[in-house]
């Protein structure tokens, strides 16, 4: 059974997606241990603890020192146990000794088709204004290992989303979300779960 702890900042929708995955063995062999959001108001708090998962605050704002808040942070991971890290929306950067300590074993979902729009600065709803600013036709998701860098590690699933005439970034934020996000983060930790990902000279490689 893979334990999971997810990450988010806000509303929490991949989250949920993540929970109903659970519930509907969508994601199979996958139990979720905990959350742990930056923010106090995070809607996702409320979504876990409406499904009974164990869930905490961690915020910077109550640390002297972004050092204090990192280590507090790396604690309230290890207190769940995770065989997975999930990070579903978790404005914050991850310090360089979770990323070691959970290599190959912490995930993230961004809103673009990587490598486009990503990287520092792309997030939310500024990935979806800039994809618009350019004028691309093809949008999507992807789920990715983390890394060292910002959305540049090892790729797990994409999928593509059209944009329509007269989108909005909003209205584009919320097709990427329902057309791709909330498929390939639950699919991907089914994948994972299951023992079909593995990383191999900095590429993922899934099993049929």
């Amino acid at each position: 059974m893979l334990k999971i702890v997810v990450l988010v900042s806000g509303g929490g929708t991949n989250l949920q997606a993540v929970i109903d995955g659970v519930k509907n063995r969508t994601i199979t062999n996958t139990e979720i241990a905990g959350v742990i959001s930056n923010n106090k108001n995070a809607y996702a708090l409320e979504r876990a603890a409406k499904n009974q998962i164990p869930c905490c605050c961690v915020s910077p704002r109550d640390f002297s020192s972004r050092e204090a808040f990192n280590d507090r942070l790396l604690k309230a991971v290890d207190m769940y146990t995770p065989d997975l890290i999930v990070l579903a929306g978790f404005l914050v950067v991850i310090p360089p000794v979770m990323i070691e300590k959970y290599r190959n074993r912490m995930i993230n979902i961004h809103p673009s088709l990587i490598p486009s729009f990503c990287g520092k600065g792309y997030y939310g709803l500024k990935v979806h204004e800039a994809a618009l600013a350019r004028g691309v036709r093809v949008a999507g998701a992807t789920v990715h290992f983390v890394d060292e860098g910002t959305d540049t590690g090892p790729i797990i699933l994409q999928k593509a989303v059209d944009v329509e005439q007269g989108d909005t970034p909003e209205c584009l934020q919320r097709r990427v979300m329902e057309q791709a996000e909330w498929k390939i983060l639950p699919q991907a930790i089914d994948l994972i779960a299951n023992g079909k990902v593995t990383v191999t000279d900095g590429k993922t490689v899934i099993a049929k």
